[in-house]
């Protein structure tokens, strides 16, 4: 009897143990899915079909599966950890609306009442990493903002709603991943529908006051670091006004 209680319990601990190892010895896994999926359901503007989306709820749920399972290693290069949260952030964020479809907006999901860093969509804890369970905000700001200085981040990152930068659509890869945050970058300032920038008077979008740090991060003021994106320069004494955030859904019509 003794003998079988050991047997159950070594082997529970053993499988336990299993579970919780961190993924120290695994490769950077492909996005391939992901990539299929974006191309297949996000059109040239960054519009998403989400009821395509739904359609192919199995591969989406089998490629987070995958995300799941395989969090970033330490022996990951750099790019490759950020390819993969990026591509997370994104893929879970659509996992997110798909469950809770149809809503005009992400800030209709949960709460009627939402107090913001408390309850609202991205304090909702539905991403499984690992033996854990995460927030879309642990992702942005206590992975990819903390562990990242990068902030292109923020053109690349889309939180499902219309003034949020466009929804690549093709999957973040580390291989390419600098020309493709650069791309995000001046497609975003380049569209009138988020940025107008001007030289004296530049209206922009909340994103760059919201996040003002982290474009300061790099050694450059904001609007140095605007200029190197946008299509008209910006002066350095301009008068910046934050244009209105549409958080209605990236939909496609």
């Amino acid at each position: 009897m003794n003998k079988i209680i050991f047997l159950l319990v070594a082997t529970f601990t053993t499988f336990n143990f299993c579970r919780a190892l961190p993924n120290v010895n695994g490769k950077p896994i492909t996005h391939e899915a992901w990539n299929k999926l974006l191309k297949k359901h996000v059109d040239s503007k960054g519009f998403v079909d989400y009821k395509g989306f739904i359609k192919d709820s199995v591969a989406l749920n089998s490629y987070l599966k995958m995300l799941s399972d395989n969090e970033p290693a330490d022996s990951w290069q750099k790019d490759e950890k950020l390819a993969f949260w990026i591509n997370a952030y994104n893929a879970f964020t659509v996992k997110l609306i798909i469950d809770h479809y149809p809503v005009k907006s992400i800030k209709d999901i949960g709460s009627k009442i939402q107090i913001p860093f408390v309850n609202t969509p991205w304090q909702k804890k539905f991403i499984q990493m690992g033996d854990k369970k995460i927030k879309l905000d642990d992702i942005e700001n206590n992975i990819i903002r903390k562990k990242f200085t990068e902030p292109r981040i923020h053109f690349a990152i889309v939180c499902a709603s219309i003034s949020c930068p466009k929804l690549r659509n093709e999957a973040y890869e580390a291989s390419k991943l600098d020309a493709q945050l650069t791309d995000q970058a001046k497609a975003f300032l380049s569209d009138p529908t988020r940025n107008k920038p001007d030289a004296t008077n530049p209206k922009l979008s909340h994103i760059f006051q919201w996040f003002n740090g982290d474009f300061e991060k790099t050694g450059l003021t904001k609007i140095e670091f605007i200029n190197k994106y946008s299509p008209i320069k910006i002066n350095a004494d301009a008068n910046i006004d934050y244009m209105n955030y549409d958080w209605g859904l990236n939909e496609q019509k």
